[in-house]
């Protein structure tokens, strides 16, 4: 059915009241500096929710809903930096703006999964369900598939793992495979005695199925044709939560438009409908996101052409206030000292590494930039199945 046809005005108004009618009243009252955070809903939650593209490719994240909702942000934005110059506090304070990531139309076709010519009760017909990574393992495996709460589903009845995850083995409480799903990519936890043959046959699954764009393995299961590992996009962390034995990138592509990350579409493992919003996926139209600052402390008119991420917040914002941060792990960012008063553009290149390829020629290549020792990761996958990599 049809999404919503209108922003997220109401809840985001009452937000935008409430932190210039009271929250910045009393950081002026109290006369002391401030840091405030304001996030905004739109247009994230309008983008994956609209209802203008039901089941088509076009207008995708690009329709009028969408229009409307970033210009709800925009007023916001607007809202906010006029309530700092009435209270005369514009002339002190930087206003940072910055989205977590770019937007994707999804895509619900494949000419190769199994898991698209089945029949299900919410689906239409010759699309990929959510789970469809799921079902197409656990038909090449022959394990059962089970949802997350560890009930079966049963294919032969309509129905397939809601939300994309899902445990496959004879036994939901110790499955063989976990199957976790983020829109734009999978991850796949194997928990037995085995796992490194068992993620050989998974890949071999994986490579064969036309939305794989690119595939990342632990490195503690040593390379794996056609894969890249892990540590090369900092997936190698020290977090107590457990880390995928695989991660699979899905198949994105550009749509028609002027500017084609502003267009990507990409195959998404999720509830939300073709035609309807997403991200998560290594194409650069989910990577390259939008970021901005104003303010005493910033160059006016500045456009940087060095890479930046949000990563590079912390450090910048702590540079600014003069504080000192001690780092944790690898991926911290680094201060965007260019766009500063005084500050020098930094030198940066461009790298590109592969994987080796499968037997039937499927190759990871991750496409990335490096400012000193910092990396960003552009886009990866196989070329030709990703926006961004050629």
């Amino acid at each position: 059915m049809p999404g919503v046809h209108v922003a997220n005005v109401e809840q985001q108004d009452w937000f935008a009241k409430v932190a210039t009618e009271v929250i910045l009243p009393r950081f002026k009252a109290a006369q002391r500096p401030f840091v405030l955070v304001f996030w905004s809903r739109d247009p994230d939650g309008t983008q994956h929710n609209q209802g203008d593209s039901l089941n088509s490719l076009t207008p995708g994240i690009n329709g009028p809903t969408t229009m409307a909702a970033i210009r709800n942000a925009s007023s916001d934005l607007g809202r906010l930096r006029a309530a700092l110059k009435r209270l005369g506090l514009d002339k002190t304070t930087d206003v940072v703006v910055t989205a977590d990531h770019g937007f994707s139309t999804i895509s619900k076709q494949s000419r190769t999964s199994a898991a698209a010519r089945m029949t299900y009760t919410d689906v239409p017909r010759g699309f990929l369900p959510s789970g469809f990574l799921a079902t197409d393992l656990g038909l090449a495996l022959n394990l059962p598939v089970s949802s997350a709460l560890g009930l079966p589903v049963v294919f032969s009845e309509g129905f397939h793992p809601k939300g994309g995850n899902a445990l496959l083995g004879p036994d939901p409480n110790h499955p063989d495979v976990v199957v976790a799903a983020n829109g734009g990519s999978d991850m796949i936890y194997l928990s037995k005695p085995g796992a490194k043959a068992l993620a050989r046959q998974i890949i071999s699954i994986l490579i064969s199925e036309d939305y794989t764009a690119g595939l990342f393995v632990k490195d503690s299961l040593g390379p794996i044709a056609g894969t890249l590992p892990m540590s090369r996009v900092g997936l190698d962390g020290s977090a107590r939560t457990p880390q995928p034995d695989i991660v699979v990138s899905f198949r994105t592509y550009a749509g028609n438009c002027a500017r084609s990350d502003t267009c990507q579409i990409e195959v998404a493992d999720s509830d939300f409908q073709q035609g309807q919003g997403i991200h998560g996926s290594f194409g650069r139209g989910d990577t390259h996101n939008f970021m901005a600052a104003v303010g005493p402390d910033f160059k006016a008119g500045f456009v940087d052409a060095a890479p930046v991420s949000n990563a590079d917040l912390n450090p910048t914002l702590a540079a600014i206030l003069g504080l000192k941060i001690a780092p944790h792990g690898k991926l911290v960012g680094r201060v965007i000292a260019e766009s500063l008063k005084d500050g020098i553009p930094p030198r940066f290149e461009a790298k590109t590494v592969r994987s080796p390829p499968a037997a039937n020629g499927f190759a990871t290549q991750l496409n990335y930039q490096l400012v000193g020792d910092t990396p960003y990761f552009d886009a990866a996958g196989m070329p030709g199945r990703v926006l961004g990599v050629r």
